[in-house]
């Protein structure tokens, strides 16, 4: 047997789905990927045939950038937690669909990108490597953000929680949840 298996691919992954699940992925609304073996590299244009998809996982793999996604006009959740991502970069044409977006455990130091994200709901991103509130700040360029899981971060662990969650609500109004707890803010009294 050979150890120096080479990664599985897109389009091999798509096709061992086929099998398993015995449809279409081009009828498929519903993907996952995750925890592929060999590991899934790279993301590349084979994605474009899941045109009807609206929810994307490919979690557990060792994909380093955000790719092949452009002509998924229907795509809600994206899943990539447990890979090697270091930015946000690549999600630009999904930017007026995507709702959630999980990617935690990952290598994302900067958050420049996710601006493109207008219709964001849910970002979760724990686990990775944001250490500064100027980074953390760009997360204002979401309107739509009402629910965040940021622990694991050094900007998180580097604050008692107390001091986290008054600094995270404040320089994010809109958060109903963060960290997996509501959001409760105090009634200003006039």
């Amino acid at each position: 047997m050979n150890l120096e298996s080479k990664a599985t691919t897109i389009k091999d992954a798509l096709k061992r789905w086929e099998e398993r699940n015995g449809k279409s992925v081009a009828e498929a609304v519903d993907i996952r990927l995750c925890f592929q073996w060999p590991p899934i590299e790279k993301m590349d244009n084979s994605l474009a045939i899941l045109a009807k998809c609206e929810i994307l996982s490919l979690s557990t793999n060792m994909i380093e950038k955000i790719s092949g996604i452009s002509s998924l006009k229907n795509l809600r959740i994206l899943s990539l937690g447990r890979n090697y991502i270091k930015t946000f970069s690549g999600l630009e044409s999904v930017g007026d669909t995507l709702e959630e977006l999980w990617i935690s455990y990952n290598l994302i130091e900067k958050v420049k990108g996710v601006s493109v994200l207008k219709k964001l709901k849910v970002l979760y991103m724990s686990n990775n490597l944001v250490k500064d509130w100027a980074e953390f700040n760009k997360l204002q360029d979401l309107p739509s953000l009402e629910d965040l899981l940021f622990v694991g971060n050094p900007l998180y662990d580097s604050l008692d929680e107390a001091t986290w969650k008054t600094e995270a609500c404040k320089r994010l109004p809109n958060l109903k949840k963060l960290d997996g707890e509501p959001v409760i803010r105090e009634e200003v009294q006039e």
